[in-house]
């Protein structure tokens, strides 16, 4: 009996992170479906959809979901997703990025950020290289421009990144504060049951990208009208 219960000890401390790990790389399915949500819900409505001239143009793509909240000193906290375009216009995989900021001042309550990035040259894909980067402090960042906007703003504004946010009607032009995003590289790893890092996930094709990694991937492609 004694080395029956020991037996059984022993399988259950084998099993234990077995399903940890199962359930963390289920929270990460849910982190992309929400990714692909957050584009979808974006190109639902003409007041916020990224036109597809400005996909088809990108070189890269971020969707970020954030979480904000603070009395005096506040904060955000979340999660994201990058993609680049590779030289035969096909888009990479999502990898996996953490997302902070951290601010000081007279502030109260808590809501959603949404907020997707659009790279559109080598300053702002350098950037994916890092273990850390902030778009609006290591890069030229602005709002982008909408459709109403699309013909002049391009013509006229020329920078490293475009940020489109759901929550606060940004003009195409203004330059953009944004907080950092670094690279969830043992994210990467349970997700994708490898040991290469974001860069090489980016702009290699190591990996076979599961279906939900594929949704997001055709999403991208049908926004950018491909």
């Amino acid at each position: 009996m004694h080395l029956r219960s020991l037996a059984s000890l022993v399988l259950a401390l084998v099993a234990i992170p077995l399903l940890s790990a199962s359930d963390e790389r289920k929270k990460l399915v849910t982190q992309i479906g929400s990714c692909e949500a957050i584009l979808q819900e974006f190109q639902a409505s003409p007041a916020t959809a990224i036109p597809p001239e400005v996909l088809r143009q990108a070189k890269g793509l971020v969707i970020v979901n954030e979480f904000q909240a603070g009395f005096i000193i506040g904060g955000k906290g979340g999660y994201g997703v990058a993609m680049v375009k590779r030289a035969d216009g096909s888009w990479s995989v999502p990898t996996f990025l953490d997302a902070g900021e951290a601010s000081l001042g007279l502030q109260l309550g808590a809501k959603s950020v949404n907020t997707i990035y659009v790279i559109n040259d080598e300053v702002g894909i350098r950037l994916l290289y890092r273990a850390r980067f902030n778009f609006g402090a290591d890069a030229d960042a602005v709002a982008g421009p909408h459709a109403a906007d699309i013909q002049e703003a391009t013509q006229i504004i020329k920078a490293s990144v475009y940020v489109y946010q759901k929550n606060s009607g940004l003009f195409a032009g203004a330059k953009v504060k944004t907080g950092w995003l670094s690279a969830d590289n043992s994210s990467n790893r349970l997700y994708y049951q490898t040991l290469r890092t974001m860069p090489e996930l980016l702009f290699a094709d190591w990996v076979t990208p599961p279906q939900e990694a594929q949704d997001l991937m055709t999403d991208v492609r049908n926004a950018a009208g491909n």
